[in-house]
C-alpha cells in the first residue's frame, strides 16, 4: 500500500507520529520518502537520534507549522499521502488560550486541505478525538470543526484524485500529557488526585491507533469518519492498577471535562454503519452509494437510538488487564506501587 509512495506526517514528533514513523519504516521499507513535519527543532533532533536520516535514507525532518500555509505548500511537493496528527490538545491550555487552539486546529486543518489540493496529494487522513463528539470544551469544538472541514473537502475537490477521511478514537495509553503518565508521576508523592470517582474513559494503544490509520488509508472512499471498537476503563480501576497503596483525593472535574467520553452521539448514529472491528460515520451529504459501501465491507446500519459512550460501553478493562497493557505498551518494567 505505501511502498513507492511519499508520505508526510504533521505532528510527526508526537507520541502517535513517532509510532507511525516507526511502523512505516519497519513494515514498508520501499517507501519513496517519509517526511516528519513539526515545529519543534529540539523534538526533531531527539527523534533523529532514534530514527536517523542517515540510517533511513527515505526519512526527512521538516520544520514548519500547520498555521503556515506557504510552508505546507513547500513541504507537500511530491507528497502522495498526508497523515495529519498536529494539534493543540491540552484541554485547560485550550480553554485559557482559545484562539491559539483555533489557529492550529481549525485554520491549520483548512491549510492542510488547501495545500493537499494544490500539490496533488492523493490521500489525507486526519486524527480526531472523542472530545469532538458533543463537545463541551474548546479543544473538542475545534476538532469537531476540523472533522467537518476534512469531510466536506471531498465535496469541493473537483476532479482531483484526492480522498480525505478522519479517524476518531479515545485516550491513547501512555501518550504524553495523558492520565497514565500523570498517575505514574503522582504515585511517587503517595497521593493520586481523582477528578470524579464516577469517571470513565475509552482506551486505545498507540499500535491500535496506528493500525486504524493504516486501515483507513487502504480502505477509505473519501468522507468517512472511522471509529474503532475499543474498551473503557473506570478511573478508580486505573488508580488501583497503577498505585494501589496510594491515598486518593477527589479534586473535582477540570474546566471543560466530561464524566464520560462519547465517540458516536445518538444523532451521529443515524448516519453510522457498524462493522466487525469499527464504526464508520458517513458524510451527511452523500458522496457515494452507501449500499455499495455497506456491501463491500459487510456492515449494518446502527439502531437509531445507538450511541457509543465510555460509560455505557460493553467492553471494560479490569485492573489486571490495565496492568498487563501497561507492561506491554507503556513500560515493560512497570509494577504497581
Amino acid at each position: 500500500m505505501l511502498n513507492g509512495k511519499s508520505i508526510l506526517v504533521t505532528g510527526g514528533t508526537g507520541s502517535f507520529g513517532k509510532k507511525l514513523v516507526e511502523t512505516i519504516l519497519t513494515k514498508y521499507p520501499e517507501i519513496e520518502r517519509l517526511v516528519v513535519y513539526s515545529r519543534d527543532e529540539l523534538k526533531q533532533f531527539e527523534m533523529s537520534q532514534q530514527f536517523s536520516d542517515l540510517k533511513f535514507r527515505q526519512l526527512r525532518y521538516f520544520i514548519g507549522d500547520v498555521r503556515d500555509k506557504d510552508r505546507l505548500l513547500r513541504a507537500f511537493e511530491g507528497i502522495d499521502i498526508v497523515v495529519h496528527a498536529a494539534a493543540l490538545k491540552q484541554v485547560p491550555a485550550c480553554e485559557y488560550n482559545p484562539f491559539e487552539a483555533i489557529k492550529t486546529n481549525v485554520i491549520g486543518a483548512q491549510n492542510i486541505i488547501e495545500a493537499a489540493m494544490d500539490r496533488g496529494v492523493k490521500k489525507v487522513v486526519a486524527l480526531s478525538t472523542d472530545k469532538a463528539a458533543a463537545p463541551i470544551n474548546l479543544y473538542g469544538a475545534t476538532k469537531l470543526c476540523s472533522d467537518k472541514l476534512f469531510v466536506a473537502a471531498n465535496n469541493f475537490k473537483g476532479k482531483r484524485d484526492l480522498k480525505l477521511a478522519v479517524v476518531r478514537y479515545g485516550n491513547v495509553m501512555g501518550s504524553r500529557g495523558s492520565v497514565i503518565p500523570f498517575f505514574l508521576q503522582k504515585r511517587t508523592e503517595g497521593i493520586i488526585p481523582i477528578t470524579d470517582e464516577r469517571m470513565t474513559r475509552f482506551n486505545i494503544t498507540l499500535e491500535e491507533g496506528v493500525g486504524l490509520v493504516l486501515y483507513a488509508l487502504q480502505n477509505m472512499w473519501g468522507g468517512e469518519l472511522f471509529v474503532p471498537k475499543i474498551p473503557s476503563y473506570r478511573i478508580l480501576d486505573l488508580a488501583e492498577a497503577i498505585a494501589p497503596g496510594c491515598r486518593r483525593d477527589v479534586v473535582g472535574i477540570r474546566p471543560g471535562e466530561k464524566l464520560h467520553e462519547e465517540m458516536i452521539t445518538e444523532t451521529d448514529a443515524l448516519n453510522t454503519i457498524e462493522f466487525e472491528r469499527h464504526f464508520v460515520i458517513l458524510p451527511s451529504m452523500p458522496l457515494w452509494d452507501v449500499d455499495a459501501f455497506t456491501r463491500t465491507f459487510v456492515g449494518k446500519p446502527c439502531p437509531s437510538d445507538f450511541k457509543y459512550n465510555s460509560g455505557t460501553n460493553t467492553e471494560w478493562l479490569t485492573v489486571e488487564q490495565i496492568r498487563t497493557l501497561m507492561n506491554s505498551h507503556v513500560d515493560k518494567n512497570f509494577t504497581p506501587e
